[in-house]
């Protein structure tokens, strides 16, 4: 039997996850490579201490991503992290290896990097980072790679990377000009929300990026956009990391 041949199992591991993009993305390109032993499901947990019943249920899993609110809480099920995931603290793949175990890696910094950095000009120096999930981790280590300075906002901040909303004058919005939402306010059905964030200090010299891509044009964006900011949601960067996903489930 071909390799292609063997039934393999692929799935999203997430909380509330019906809207997901990841099995339509994947149910998709199996089908355009003819892969017909290839499935893509999504494993919706309320509680992260139910994850190794997945893993003894389904014998053919090759790999899973995992999407809010596990991206961290996963990392104790795992046999080995990948030196970017360990040096995140989040992971958003896991690979099972030809000796059986669990490895985490994180293709959420892939995605974004590719997505954002055509968009950034010279005096794209310094970002606020909306959030302080998983994701957000992400974000923090692409821009610090790349050497954009960044600051956690947070309704609770901790230490000295973190300030508050309210911490956001004029002088702060004018100087950190990237500004990603990592949360989910916003997202669908709830688009009439959005972060709460001082938007008449922002300007067309901002790029607000959205991780949201459901709806396409959050709040959050609109905001941006008729301040003449330029805009971007995170569709660009799902597909990226998605991509970037089944290299590392192939390798």
């Amino acid at each position: 039997m071909r390799e292609e041949e063997k039934d393999k199992l692929f799935g999203l591991l997430g909380k509330n996850i019906s809207y997901s993009f990841s099995r339509g993305y994947f149910t998709e390109k199996f089908k355009e490579l003819n892969l017909n032993k290839h499935k893509y499901v999504n494993f919706d947990l309320q509680e992260i201490q139910n994850f190794p019943s997945i893993i003894d249920e389904n014998e053919h899993l090759k790999g899973i991503n995992v999407t809010i609110p596990y991206k961290e809480d996963v990392i104790p099920f795992l046999n080995k992290l990948d030196k970017t995931a360990e040096e995140i603290g989040a992971v958003n793949t896991i690979k099972f290896t030809k000796r059986g175990d669990l490895k985490g890696y994180n293709s959420d910094v892939v995605g974004f990097e590719n997505s954002i950095f055509p968009l950034l000009k010279k005096h794209h120096k310094r970002a606020l980072i909306l959030g302080t999930g998983g994701a957000s981790k992400a974000i923090a280590y692409a821009f610090k790679r790349n050497d954009i300075k960044f600051k956690f906002v947070s309704r609770k901040p901790k230490g000295k990377k973190e300030i508050s909303y309210d911490d956001l004058t004029q002088e702060i919005m004018e100087k950190y000009t990237i500004i990603v939402n990592s949360t989910p306010v916003g997202t669908s059905p709830e688009i009439e929300k959005y972060p709460n964030i001082p938007y008449q200090f922002i300007t067309s010299n901002h790029i607000l990026y959205d991780l949201i891509y459901n709806p396409a044009e959050t709040t959050f964006l609109s905001k941006g956009k008729e301040k003449g900011a330029t805009i971007k949601n995170g569709l660009e960067m799902l597909k990226l990391q998605a991509e970037e996903s089944w290299r590392i489930w192939n390798e």
